[in-house]
């Protein structure tokens, strides 16, 4: 069997699904398949992975799409059984439009194209139709969680049996430190932030639920609470509707907003945080949570969507809408120490049952199962 996977998304600075991607090719790789795979995108990379595998070049159209012509030739010198296409992004699943003599792998990481299409910008609200004009083209279809699964048969009629749920993990880089002064002093000199301080990390936008986070991070503050909040993240849709709510409770200096940063630093700020707190309304799996757990971090997070699955029971959970909820479970984490330790000890306990190379044996599986039909 011969495996081609759009890869364009690896040759970008990574965030969720690019880290998807990259960790089930370096999986596949540890499990001698290298000579199997070819990944398929749109220039030449310096990526280390790019020299294990076969590296396929083609072209690309106006705005990233994909360039039909030059995919089926590809496929076609490559000799290619199966392509995987790991993104519902309008670009990366082009190719179901094409006839092309292969089976077909999808990942549909989430349904928040349809479910929240009016918080998307133009040109995303695409996703949403391209997803149900292509919904039978694949032969088969993961998603991350059962969450996703149940959501692509509620409002796509998928068919159950074509579905295959295969949970993501936390790079194995997150892990404990368990000098924290030494790391907290670091942070201190580079970023300038003191502990203590609450974390929430992921895109900063409405549908991470971040104003309910502020309002009840502004609460804590009038209980008397001296402490930060750091949001980790590049900005997203109602970004500024939310800078306008922290500016207007004036609290400037207390919500500290830091876009992007290097896995390294945020490997360290997971282990240097009091408490992370992620309320969100909608996530196909929710790495961030994960990647804090596999630090010992005391998580609280919504009960929502697909964030049961993930956290468990290693930490809070919250009614994403409940203002009071969400503040008194912060306060109680913030000024309780053996709380804190002991959702701690969970923590690292639920993350080690996520595992990148369980992810990329199972998803190879599904490659081998679609050929065998």
């Amino acid at each position: 069997m011969r495996l081609g996977i759009l890869s364009w998304i690896l040759d970008r600075q990574r965030t969720g699904i690019d880290n998807y991607l990259y960790n089930i090719v370096e999986g596949m790789i540890k499990e001698g398949n290298a000579d199997k795979i070819s990944l398929i995108h749109y220039k030449k990379s310096n990526d280390k992975i790019y020299s294990k595998v076969n590296d396929v070049t083609i072209g690309s159209l106006p705005f990233n799409l994909i360039n039909p012509l030059n995919l089926s030739k590809a496929v076609r010198e490559t000799d290619i059984d199966v392509l995987h296409l790991p993104s519902h992004m309008v670009f990366q699943i082009s190719p179901f439009f094409l006839n092309l003599n292969v089976k077909k792998v999808l990942t549909i990481h989430d349904l928040i194209p349809i479910l929240f299409h009016r918080d998307l910008p133009l040109f995303y609200k695409l996703w949403g139709p391209t997803l149900k004009i292509i919904k039978n083209r694949p032969d088969h279809i993961i998603t991350d969680s059962e969450n996703t699964k149940n959501d692509c048969i509620n409002y796509l009629g998928i068919p159950e049996d074509k579905i295959e749920v295969i949970y993501l993990a936390s790079d194995k880089r997150f892990k404990l430190i368990k000098n924290k002064d030494s790391i907290k002093e670091e942070l201190k000199i580079k970023y300038n932030i003191k502990n203590p301080f609450i974390l929430c990390v992921g895109t900063i936008e409405l549908r991470k639920n971040i104003p309910l986070l502020i309002k009840s991070f502004y609460k804590l503050l009038n209980k008397g609470l001296k402490l930060k909040l750091i949001l980790i993240g590049i900005p997203g849709h109602g970004f500024n509707e939310i800078s306008h709510l922290i500016k207007d409770l004036g609290i400037s200096k207390e919500v500290i907003i830091l876009g992007y940063v290097p896995i390294n630093d945020l490997i360290k700020f997971y282990n240097a945080t009091d408490l992370f707190v992620f309320p969100s309304f909608y996530e196909g799996f929710g790495l961030p949570p994960l990647e804090a757990m596999a630090c010992g971090c005391p998580v609280v997070s919504s009960n929502t969507s697909s964030l049961p699955e993930v956290v468990g029971d290693a930490g809070i959970m919250v009614d994403p809408y409940d203002f009071q909820a969400l503040t008194d479970k912060m306060y109680k984490i913030l000024t309780n120490e053996s709380l804190s330790v002991s959702l701690s000890n969970k923590s690292l306990n639920q993350a080690k049952k996520f595992n990148w190379q369980k992810t990329a044996s199972q998803t190879w599986k599904i490659y081998e199962k679609v050929t065998d039909k």
